[in-house]
């Protein structure tokens, strides 16, 4: 983090999975699995400022870090919850717009968020139309939409519910009015590459 812009996204990774906002610029709900150094959550709660945000995360170490990495305080639309993802969207009973997962720990990506049951219950949380966002770090090539920065080393999937690989479309490609220009021009870079492997899918 840099003290000096701490709510900026400085690893190319995280701007890729940002590009969810092609889809859906304001979602209404967005669910974080994995809080990490807290880049993705302090992005969205400044530039999404319309959208109720949730983060679960497992570690309670990782959450007592929050004010060191100028994490907000839970409000009225931002809250970090200490809980197993897998878990919860197993139990949730609310619809979100997005998810993105980025469950990392020193090891690795855990088991629970690898498996089959995992993702039929992101399919089952996800609102109709919702996108399921995913840092693999992997070369997944029966991926739905895959976009690789082969810089850092990182494979990030998009999924949009009831919309298969082909049908993935997006609208004219606007900077959200939350999106300062600075801001905006740091992701022409992932979003291009999201453009590219929109065009490159097979019709």
């Amino acid at each position: 983090m840099d003290l000096r812009h701490p709510n900026a996204l400085h690893l190319e990774y995280t701007r890729s999975m940002m590009g969810f906002v092609l889809f859906n610029p304001a979602p209404e709900n967005l669910a974080m699995i994995g809080l990490g150094g807290g880049s993705l959550a302090k992005f969205c709660y400044k530039h999404l400022a319309t959208s109720n945000i949730v983060v679960v995360e497992i570690n309670p170490y990782v959450i007592a870090l929050r004010n060191e990495f100028l994490v907000p305080e839970d409000d009225e639309r931002f809250s970090v919850v200490e809980a197993d993802g897998a878990q919860f969207v197993g139990s949730s009973s609310q619809a979100f717009d997005v998810i993105l997962v980025d469950g990392y720990d020193h090891k690795g990506l855990p088991s629970a968020l690898s498996t089959q049951g995992f993702y039929d219950d992101c399919f089952g949380t996800l609102a109709p139309n919702g996108i399921l966002v995913v840092n693999l770090h992997a070369d997944h090539r029966h991926a739905v939409l895959l976009v690789e920065d082969k810089r850092e080393g990182n494979s990030v999937v998009f999924a949009q519910k009831d919309q298969q690989a082909k049908s993935l479309t997006i609208g004219p490609l606007r900077r959200p009015p939350t999106f300062d220009e600075k801001t905006w021009n740091s992701f022409q870079g992932p979003f291009a590459r999201i453009l590219s492997a929109i065009k490159a899918q097979p019709r």
